[in-house]
């Protein structure tokens, strides 16, 4: 599916598992989230080394970075009343996402929200790599999102828009599309191809 419109092969990997995984907090704020105690769990450093290895020999022999920090693949923000506490809230995150994907929870950022950013990712490195094999490591929440825009994007390119990547990904982001982003739910450390949707959208 991806093969025509997209000029690299996509793989994305949820980080391994982590501090706050362990602990069942929500740490979704950027400033949290680069703090040493809210690192990768022991087991999470064996499952990115685990992942890494498939990709790394392909990586050096193309000189492709393999620490590229993009800001558009940070978590998504889950707003002030959220952050550090229970991830027993997700469900109830997820609900509301289901009704209305435009809205988020309070002070934070919608599904829409993330999915504007994440398309801008796959745009940027389409515009910077060609022919190349790209591992996107990122969270649960926005790697899901991301595939799931992807890959309504890619369904529709032969009758949405002016057909390019921009107009794909713009025209992807409606309620029906992104409120079915947990369908494409990761495990910690879960690699997986951006080839074909587990579903159709």
């Amino acid at each position: 599916m991806t093969q025509g419109l997209l000029k690299n092969r996509y793989w994305v990997l949820r980080h391994g598992r982590s501090v706050p995984n362990e602990a069942g907090l929500i740490v979704s704020h950027l400033s949290n989230g680069v703090l040493p105690n809210y690192g990768l769990a022991p087991s999470g450093f064996l499952q990115a080394e685990a992942a890494g290895a498939l990709f790394l020999k392909e990586l050096e022999m193309a000189g492709i970075p393999l620490d590229q920090f993009l800001e558009e693949l940070r978590e998504r923000y889950f707003g002030p009343p959220l952050e550090l506490q229970s991830h027993e809230h997700y469900p109830e995150i997820w609900a509301i996402d289901a009704i209305d994907p435009l809205v988020g929870p309070d002070g934070g950022e919608s599904v829409a929200d993330v999915a504007i950013r994440v398309s801008e990712a796959i745009m940027q490195m389409e515009s910077e790599v060609q022919g190349c094999g790209v591992l996107v490591v990122s969270h649960g929440d926005t790697l899901q999102i991301l595939q799931t825009v992807t890959y309504a994007a890619l369904a529709t390119m032969s009758s949405a828009g002016d057909g390019t990547l921009a107009s794909l990904f713009a025209d992807a982001i409606t309620r029906p599309v992104l409120s079915r982003h947990r369908e494409y739910s990761l495990l910690t450390g879960e690699l997986r191809r951006l080839a074909e949707p587990v579903k159709d959208i």
